[in-house]
């Protein structure tokens, strides 16, 4: 099967739409395109807290002494 002008057109066409200069779906598509990225910052962040808070937590625990009570 031959892609032939009326495809080829179309496929031009909804590329613009998506991706085109200025319109409302191409900054709608690069709004989306911001809040994944911020959300896979915000998961990377509150993976660093949650380390940090570990070893926080593993600095202040109190240490066995020797000798049984």
């Amino acid at each position: 099967m031959a892609v032939g002008p009326w495809q080829i057109l179309i496929i031009v066409v909804l590329a613009l739409l998506l991706f085109g200069g200025g319109g409302k779906i191409s900054s709608l598509m690069g709004d989306f395109a911001k809040g994944i990225k911020a959300f896979r910052k915000g998961l990377q962040d509150d993976d660093k807290a949650l380390e940090d808070r570990a070893d926080k937590a593993e600095d202040v625990t109190p240490k066995a002494k020797d000798g049984a009570h």
